[in-house]
């Protein structure tokens, strides 16, 4: 299994808008419920105006295209970094996974995963 690093630091917040969303940015990922409206994106481009965040968040993708037929690969990666006592915050697209971790544990997060068999692309 390939993951790829992303090169960037990541916020993840509640908003009180959609139209306070940075469309042009690379990254965002946006989830709107009957309780909230929570937006992760890019640090540098963090609307003025939260109703809260949280920054430091570093993360990687799952390279390729994953079959909605597969199970267990964000339960195996999840599992390998809880034993590790690595949090993460998943998101999950069309196309494949994005796993997140705080910035302080973002390069042990990836030496376990390289020791337990993944290989790591750079950006």
């Amino acid at each position: 299994m390939y993951l790829k690093l992303l090169n960037e630091k990541f916020t993840i917040c509640k908003i009180h808008q959609i139209s306070q969303v940075d469309f042009s940015d690379d990254y965002w990922f946006l989830a709107k419920t009957d309780e909230e409206l929570s937006l992760i994106c890019t640090t540098r481009c963090v609307p003025e105006d939260t109703v809260g965040r949280e920054d430091g968040w570093r993360g990687f993708r799952i390279q390729g295209v994953l079959d909605f037929s597969l199970v267990g690969i964000l339960s195996k990666i999840s599992a390998i970094l809880t034993n590790e006592k690595i949090g993460i915050f998943a998101v999950s697209t069309f196309n494949t996974d994005y796993i997140l971790t705080k910035e302080e544990n973002f390069s042990r997060a990836i030496q376990v995963l390289k020791e337990s068999g993944y290989t790591v692309e750079e950006s």
